[in-house]
């Protein structure tokens, strides 16, 4: 089979496309032949080393996390799945045409393999930042950098749990904050002033690591009321640092149910195919994106 695979840790260019042997699914795990596999910042971050003293990997390595198939193989112990079945979910190795999942759920009906493997990563983060920031119905939550997948996700989920959402992005995205049932607002000079007048905040998340975290500290006057994913420093400002994964399959489920109940949506903002699989790290780290970004097998 082909993959997508790595032998240094360094930047997009250490990418390559290479011949392999297809994994297999082990007790608990199932695998798929993927159709779509999503792009994440965790997967760049993985390449270029960042996570090595925290969890250090072994090269070569493949990449990818998320995934959208067809199921082909199931591991001992499997039930409520059968072959052939449509399903996405959390595995390793995804950019590749089989990988093998570890938490899965069935696709929803309507819902495109292209669409689906961009949630699973994206909604567990989202709904994790929301748990640990402590935000309650009828409050209002801070997201900076709030028109990527996570954002896109936070949002929609606030508006669904009955929370005020302001949204900064760029100018191009105001319009779809707005969409997404946020009070929008451009970053760039004078945004804090701008948030200010559009009333308290009562916590923060910060999405894009752009060197906000002083500034959303202010805003809630708390730095426990503030989260990050994106910016290592922001410990040592009191604020707190996600990075480990909760539950996948509770995140999965979630999803599904959302979706189901047509109150979840993320844009796909671009595919590219497992030989682009550079191009997408590239514009992932470039930021600005409007949704998610996807490989297609």
């Amino acid at each position: 089979m082909r993959k997508v695979s790595f032998t240094a840790f360094g930047g997009p260019e250490v990418l390559r496309l290479v011949d392999a042997e297809e994994p297999h699914a082990g007790p608990g795990q199932i695998r798929v032949a993927v159709r779509a596999a999503g792009v994440n910042p965790v997967d760049w971050r993985i390449r270029e080393g960042q996570f090595q003293e925290a969890h250090p990997i072994e090269l070569p390595a493949g990449v990818g996390l998320d995934a959208s198939g067809v199921v082909d193989e199931i591991g001992a112990g499997v039930e409520g799945v059968a072959v052939g079945d449509h399903v996405f979910g959390e595995g390793s190795s995804t950019y590749a045409e089989f990988a093998v999942l570890s938490a899965w759920i069935h696709m929803p009906e309507g819902l495109t393999f292209e669409e689906a493997a961009g949630y699973p990563s994206v909604m567990e983060t989202a709904l994790r930042v929301i748990h640990q920031v402590g935000v309650r119905p009828g409050q209002t939550l801070l997201v900076s950098g709030a028109s990527g997948g996570v954002g896109s996700a936070v949002l929609q989920i606030a508006r669904d749990r009955g929370i005020t959402a302001i949204g900064t992005a760029g100018a191009a995205n105001q319009d779809y904050l707005r969409d997404l049932g946020a009070v929008a607002t451009p970053y760039g000079e004078g945004w804090v002033e701008r948030v200010r007048r559009l009333g308290g905040v009562d916590a923060a998340l910060d999405l894009a690591g752009s060197g906000v975290i002083r500034e959303l500290v202010e805003l809630t006057g708390d730095p426990r009321k503030v989260v990050s994913i994106a910016d290592l420093g922001a410990p040592e400002l009191g604020v707190r640092f996600s990075g480990v994964a909760g539950s996948m399959p509770e995140a999965l489920a979630e999803t599904v149910g959302l979706i189901s109940r047509g109150r979840l949506r993320i844009p796909v903002e671009r595919s590219y195919t497992l030989a682009e699989a550079a191009a997408a790290h590239t514009d992932s780290q470039a930021g600005h994106t409007r949704g998610r970004r996807v490989i297609i097998i």
